[in-house]
């Protein structure tokens, strides 16, 4: 099938755009608050996209673009909501409900952010984006494995930094068994998959519609499990 229709990357993208909303949160923002946590750990990825445009990695830069804004733009509307005292995606309530909770370790808002945003809005954004650009999600597939490495590398970075004590004291976390029954790789695997279903059923809007609704669901309660709220890590020695 043909590719999306190439368009040149203007010098100040939408990506930009995205980036500076994200700074603006990170300096209004408590460091441990949990929403935060994730903004920082997002900023670091849209960062890193942003770079690869600009140096050519992307073989279609403008598919690359308008999926990464989309993407963004639905965690940014979350943030919105909760801020306006509206109630954002099921998916996204859990964070913003435990947010300030001192049970909850920094590692956990992270990756339930993640659990969001990858779980829910990287599917809805695959069809967002191929209604933007005219495209099927097969022509997108380069620009989605592409952002879901950036994430895959990023997370492991993240569980690197943020998961408290060595290696021996890891082991009787409980923290290291709660994260242990969730995967980035097998969170972006249904991602892919239900932008495929979403793009069959775009045909169907009552069906697309429940899909998604149960699909918002499932993530909401896998991100209210991953911000189980802990006790203290044990004591470095």
């Amino acid at each position: 099938m043909p590719r999306c229709e190439q368009l040149p990357p203007a010098v100040d993208t939408p990506v930009d755009a995205v980036i500076s909303r994200m700074r603006a949160l990170d300096a209004a923002l408590h460091p441990r608050d949990g929403v935060a946590v994730f903004n920082r750990v997002y900023l670091a990825v849209t960062e890193a996209v942003d770079r690869y445009v600009d140096t050519g990695r992307f073989a279609d830069a403008h598919a690359a673009i308008t999926l990464d804004v989309r993407f963004a733009q639905r965690y940014l509307a979350a943030v919105e909501s909760a801020a306006d005292e509206e109630r954002p995606p099921a998916c996204w309530r859990p964070l913003f409900q435990f947010r300030r909770h001192p049970g909850v370790r920094p590692l956990q808002f992270a990756l339930a952010g993640i659990n969001a945003h990858i779980g829910h809005d990287l599917a809805l954004a695959v069809v967002d984006t191929c209604r933007t650009l005219g495209c099927a999600p097969v022509d997108l597939e380069d620009e989605f494995d592409m952002v879901g490495d950036l994430l895959v590398s990023l997370e492991e970075r993240i569980r690197d930094d943020l998961m408290p004590g060595p290696d021996l004291l890891r082991i009787a976390d409980p923290l290291t068994h709660l994260l242990g029954s969730w995967s980035l790789d097998r969170a972006r695997d249904a991602a892919w998959t239900a932008a495929r279903a979403l793009w069959v059923l775009r045909e169907l809007p009552d069906v697309a519609d429940e899909f998604t609704e149960r699909l918002d669901t499932a993530v909401g309660f896998a991100g209210r499990m991953l911000l189980t709220p802990l006790t203290e890590p044990p004591l470095r020695s």
